[in-house]
């Protein structure tokens, strides 16, 4: 069965793995840990484990606070927000800057079509010699 993508955040209690590799919530190592150690320190510092890479071995934990967690969420999300989406079509129009007028009018309609049509319309305008 294909292997899906899980949204970014606190995993809870529930870690299927029994030796993780631990990153505290400043961003340095504290090495490879049982999972009930992982849990201890945990609820000791009042943070949340949030799983970073599972594709290696042992996979990678990192204790977040709550706002941690939400900020990165929001910068993954404006990630995703700015890289192109599979699907969309993108057009590009260029032309010089001594345009004749029929012709400006011409691209332009051409462009309201593409907008129409939901493509992201991009336009490039050459300074004439």
């Amino acid at each position: 069965e294909p292997k899906r993508k899980t949204a970014f955040g606190s995993v809870g209690r529930r870690i299927p793995y029994r030796i993780l590799h631990i990153i505290n919530q400043d961003g340095e190592s504290l090495g490879n840990m049982h999972r009930a150690e992982a849990l201890k320190l945990m609820d000791q510092h009042d943070l949340k484990l949030v799983l970073l890479q599972d594709n290696v071995e042992p996979p990678v934990y990192r204790l977040m606070t709550g706002q941690q967690i939400h900020e990165e969420q929001l910068r993954r999300a404006e990630k995703k927000k700015a890289s192109p989406k599979p699907g969309v079509v993108q057009k590009e129009l260029s032309f010089s800057s001594a345009i004749a007028k029929n012709d400006l009018e011409t691209k332009t309609k051409q462009i309201a079509q593409w907008i129409e049509k939901k493509y992201h319309v991009k336009v490039t305008i050459r300074q004439a010699k």
